[in-house]
């Protein structure tokens, strides 16, 4: 993309998600945005790389490695566990570079002071989790299947859903962003009531936004999603 994108838009994905989801919405993000993705340890080209296994150490080296792009204006968007890591790296990115986070899109998941749910879908057996799995969607059925690319998947799903579930309100800076949160209408995980204090979490306030579909809504409801991400793009 030649010269300075408008708004730059930095995507995390769910636990055990690498940037596969976020490819797809290419040839659907509006001229003028550029696209960035995260790959955190345990994904992709990094996938001989132990998951974190602690809060601070994650948000640590994605800040650091987001640095010049944090430094200049973006939207942060994340999905669960990646909705999760995007508020602290914008509470990060507060104190760094105040105000150059325009707004933060959250989806399909819980405000920080809302309890998990049980039982922790990190603490199940191997084939408990692979059934989990399956019910909520995210893993294509072929992958779920193959005994192969689970032993390699499920390790990082563990970890980085044990992050996701034993997360809460942690100190740090007040997000100054406003906050876009979404849910699925169909989500037994983090649904209306899951997310309806999100607003709280920012000194500018927010929304709360109703999608159709499961927890995965990013993928069975993109076009909506999108929709909804541009129409906001033009004041972020």
């Amino acid at each position: 993309m030649e010269g300075t994108p408008r708004t730059r838009l930095i995507c995390f994905s769910y636990a055990g998600g690498g940037p596969g989801p976020f490819r797809r919405w290419v040839p659907d993000v509006p001229a003028g945005v550029e696209l960035l993705t995260v790959l955190l340890p345990g994904h992709g080209s990094r996938i001989r790389e132990r998951p974190h296994t602690g809060w601070e150490p994650l948000v640590a080296e994605v800040t650091d490695a987001l640095g010049p792009y944090l430094a200049e204006p973006h939207v942060l968007f994340g999905h669960s566990f990646g909705a999760r890591l995007a508020y602290e790296v914008a509470r990060r990115a507060e104190a760094l570079h105040p105000g150059r986070t325009r707004r933060l899109y959250v989806a399909a998941c819980r405000s920080p002071d809302t309890p998990q749910t049980r039982p922790y879908l990190h603490e199940l057996s191997e084939a408990e989790l692979r059934d989990a799995l399956g019910v909520l969607g995210g893993v294509p059925g072929e992958v779920l299947r193959d005994d192969r690319m689970m032993r390699l998947l499920l390790p990082v799903v563990r970890a980085e859903m044990r992050l996701a579930e034993l997360w809460g309100v942690r100190p740090g800076p007040v997000l100054g962003a406003p906050v876009t949160a979404l849910y699925g209408r169909d989500d037994p995980v983090d649904g209306a009531a899951a997310t309806a204090r999100w607003p709280r979490f920012s000194r500018a306030g927010g929304e709360v936004l109703e999608i159709p579909g499961g927890h995965f809504f990013l993928d069975t409801h993109r076009p909506r999603l999108l929709d909804i991400i541009d129409a906001r793009l033009g004041g972020g």
